[in-house]
Parts: structure tokens; C-alpha cells; sequence
């Protein structure tokens, strides 16, 4: 039987890659940003890739480029590479999953996006999977699990049967989705995975939530998360159809319980 969320994950808005803000050096998916996401009471949402050794760390890219300022895949270095290596908006070095559940401890609930390892949304899945099934056996706060890739989620199933786990979902544009085929984007638009990899839940393009699709999985009662809002009206206008948020850019108000 699929997990359901628990309560204050439609409650509680979500910091997208944690309360980051280059700002104020707090990188998005580093140690500040989340000690920030923490100290606000926010939800954290994070990225997950995998290293060549087998870890799980936050870190949204798969090159190091746009976020640190090194080449190369993230999957082509090591954990212990990684954690010497600076973010280039500040906040700390990469993390790993591990270190981050350490930090978070149950305080607030946390949403986990485990990034395509496929490289088209195909079916070469799995070792990163594990990886976080095994960083979250001995984790006791709330969580849950997500991904892009239907595969992933049906993975997740396995490894980690007692995380709820959902479908991060878009409007599949194949301009915005230049490593995925524009046949697979097509069939991943109708959203069509849902029964097949027990999703308690979707996260929906925000700009997109007027698709029928959605209409449709609310009537059958699944909670629609969404990505990504970056502002107080756009908030407002997401929350006519979405039953919670994950926002970057500013301070998203936390409803009373």
C-alpha cells in the first residue's frame, strides 16, 4: 500500500533547493540554506545526483559548472571530492544526503527530488535509489520522495516501500527538455504512471496546473503539490488548484495549523 503524505506536507510550503538566497551566501541545496529553510520552519525541498563511490548528495546540476565553478559531472567525482569543493554563492561545501538528514533531524518535513541517472526518463535506474533508501532507513522525521522519472518512482517502491513517494510533473515541453524525446515527453505529459508506481502524489509545473490531468487526480483525492513559485501572487493564483507550494525569492507565509 502507498504511504500517504502526512499532514504538513500540504501545509507547510516548501523552500525550493532549501531557503537559499545568493544574496546573503546561502547557495541553493547548501548546509546555510537548509540551517535557513530550518530556523524559518519551511519544508526543504532538495536535489538528489550520485557520485562515482555511490553517495547520494544534494546537488540540483549534473555538472559542477553553474553552482561551483569546477567541470565535470558531478557522478565523475567522489563524495569526498565534492566536499572540498566550495559552492560559488557560499553556504558550505556539497553535501551529502546523509549530512543533510543529520542537520535536519525531523525538525520539518523534507522533500526529496531524485534527479534522472537515465538520461532520457528511461528505465537505466536504480543505484541512486538505493543509495537514498539506505541514507533513510534510519530516519525518523517526515519525508517523502519524488522524481521526474517514472522509473525512479517505481524503484523507490522497493527500496524505500515506507517514504510516500510522487511524480514530479511538467507540462513536457520538449524545448524545455532537450535530453528527452520528444515521444517520451509526449507520453509523460498525460501524467499516465500515476497506479503504476503507487504515487501518493504529484508536483505539478506550476504555470501548467490548468491541465485536465490534474483536474482529474485531485477528484480522485491525490494531493497537487507545485514548482516553482517566486512570488506572493503567484502563490495566490497557484493555490486555487494546487494544495501546497515549494517557492524561491521570497518568504512564503506559513498557515496556522
Amino acid at each position: 500500500m502507498t504511504p500517504p503524505l502526512p499532514p504538513d506536507f500540504l501545509r507547510i510550503p516548501f523552500a525550493h533547493r532549501a531557503f537559499h538566497d545568493a544574496g546573503s551566501g546561502r547557495a541553493e541545496n547548501s548546509p546555510a540554506a537548509i540551517a535557513a529553510a530550518i530556523a524559518a520552519g519551511y519544508g526543504i525541498e532538495v536535489d538528489v545526483q550520485m557520485t562515482s563511490d555511490g553517495t547520494a548528495v544534494v546537488f540540483h546540476d549534473y555538472d559542477l559548472k553553474r553552482l561551483t565553478g569546477k567541470t565535470g559531472p558531478v557522478r565523475d567525482r567522489t563524495a569526498a571530492d565534492l566536499a572540498g569543493i566550495p559552492l560559488s554563492e557560499g553556504g558550505g561545501t556539497i553535501p551529502t544526503l546523509a549530512q543533510c538528514l543529520g542537520m535536519i533531524g525531523g525538525r520539518v518535513p523534507l522533500l526529496i527530488e531524485i534527479k534522472d541517472q537515465d538520461g532520457g526518463m528511461g528505465p537505466n535506474v536504480g543505484a541512486l535509489e538505493q543509495a537514498v533508501a539506505i541514507d533513510l532507513a534510519a530516519y525518523e522525521g517526515p519525508v517523502a520522495v519524488m522524481s521526474f522519472n517514472p522509473n525512479s518512482v517505481d524503484a523507490l517502491r522497493h527500496f524505500a516501500p515506507a517514504a510516500p513517494r510522487g511524480l514530479t510533473t511538467s507540462s513536457w515541453s520538449p524545448r524545455n527538455w532537450k535530453n528527452v524525446s520528444p515521444q517520451t515527453c509526449d507520453r509523460l505529459r498525460g501524467i499516465p504512471d500515476v497506479d503504476r508506481v503507487g504515487a501518493a502524489f504529484v508536483s505539478h509545473e506550476a504555470g501548467d496546473l490548468g491541465r485536465p490531468r490534474i483536474a482529474d487526480l485531485k477528484t480522485r483525492g491525490m494531493p497537487v503539490l507545485c514548482w516553482t513559485i517566486r512570488s506572493p501572487k503567484a502563490e495566490a493564483e497557484a493555490r486555487r488548484e494546487a494544495d501546497n507550494i515549494t517557492f524561491e525569492g521570497y518568504a512564503a507565509d506559513i498557515p496556522a495549523a
